[in-house]
């Protein structure tokens, strides 16, 4: 499969770009697998009552992170604190993950995600070492960065309404922090951005004819790996919830 390079149109879509492959690679098989980890997670919250401290058993509480348990790290970005946090955070995923999985290689989605909500995660640590957060923001901002990335180094192929819809996401995500900063983790969603972009900075190819959906057996395993350790941790996160382990 290669890339069909076209010029720049009036459409912001990445269609309009080119780059939509022609084969079942470009369907969102990862994205709609982290979805489901996290909906499933979601639903044992639920089960267990929203209003009930056992169900954030799972969420990133520094504290206890700083005592010992470093999953929390990760378990807390599988875990939501209502349904209107879940469900803006599943329409953002499955939104720009759909694009990541257009454009690049899945293998790197997964990668992004992990780093990303890792990142986030040890900003947030660094410079808020109290309290606790939950969410999946942090990965979710690292693909934005990281597409932002790509739209600007492949802007030759990509179009201008596409790379300027991209900012307008990435500055509503600021304003958005700013303005109910007491509710969101905003060295979170820092701590995501820096870790996509720089991600992006070191995997898309300088080469514009090389083709970004192509990946070594060695990414496949890793983005596997990846994306096998964000569905563990959405496994340990039920069983924490429901107070098995």
């Amino acid at each position: 499969m290669s890339l069909e390079y076209r010029e720049e149109t009036d459409d912001a879509s990445p269609d309009a770009a080119g780059l939509l492959p022609t084969d079942s690679a470009g369907k969102p098989v990862y994205t709609v697998t982290i979805l489901l980890g996290i909906s499933l997670v979601f639903l044992t919250q639920v089960y267990v009552g929203l209003n009930e401290r056992q169900a954030f058993a799972a969420a990133f509480d520094k504290p206890v992170f700083r005592d010992g348990s470093y999953w929390l790290i990760l378990t807390g970005a599988t875990v939501h604190g209502s349904w209107l946090h879940v469900l803006m955070n599943s329409y953002a995923l499955f939104s720009f993950g759909r694009i990541f999985e257009e454009l690049s290689n899945r293998a790197h989605l997964a990668i992004v995600f992990v780093l990303s909500a890792l990142g986030g995660g040890f900003l947030s640590f660094a410079f808020a070492p109290e309290g606790s957060s939950v969410g999946a923001s942090g990965g979710i901002v690292g693909l934005i960065s990281y597409l932002a990335v790509y739209a600007f180094r492949r802007r030759s192929f990509i179009s201008y309404e596409f790379r300027k819809s991209l900012l307008v996401n990435i500055g509503f995500i600021l304003i958005f922090g700013l303005v109910l900063y007491q509710v969101i983790d905003n060295f979170g969603h820092i701590g995501g951005f820096i870790a996509g972009a720089v991600y992006g900075f070191i995997q898309i190819p300088f080469d514009e004819t090389v083709d970004p959906r192509v990946a070594g057996r060695s990414v496949e395993l890793a983005g596997l790996g990846a994306l096998g350790l964000y569905l563990a941790a959405c496994v340990f996160s039920i069983l924490i919830t429901l107070n098995i382990v």
